[in-house]
């Protein structure tokens, strides 16, 4: 089990160097992405996570995604995305542990997109 230790506005960092981030490979005038922003270190106060099996988190259609502790409230992540139409959509979620193994989510619909 882990617990949040350092938050940025690119990815969470939880103990034992399990790294939650979001990844899309973009082109011109697209961007997609989790939004850490608004979170702060005191949403994840006294919550442990546990990154060994995939029930650590829910994709919510249209929003983000939903991270559930061990026990204790849910943290809810919102995701981002614009682009013109043309382009992909594809966003993932990436856990990555201290030795660069990752586990990827195709989080694609988990979004609010704007043109």
């Amino acid at each position: 089990m882990s617990k949040l230790i350092e938050k940025t506005d690119e990815f969470l960092l939880f103990e034992g160097g399990i790294k939650l981030y979001s990844e899309h490979e973009s082109d011109c005038c697209e961007h997609h992405w989790l939004s850490f922003d608004d979170l702060t270190l005191e949403d994840f106060k006294g919550l442990d996570f546990d990154f060994t099996n995939d029930n650590f988190f829910k994709k919510i259609e249209d929003y983000g995604i939903e991270l559930f502790p061990v026990v204790g409230h849910s943290v809810k992540i919102p995701g981002y995305g614009s682009n013109n139409g043309y382009y992909s959509s594809n966003l993932t979620l990436l856990v990555e542990d201290e030795n660069g193994t990752r586990k990827e989510y195709d989080i694609s619909e988990c979004q609010e997109i704007s043109d």
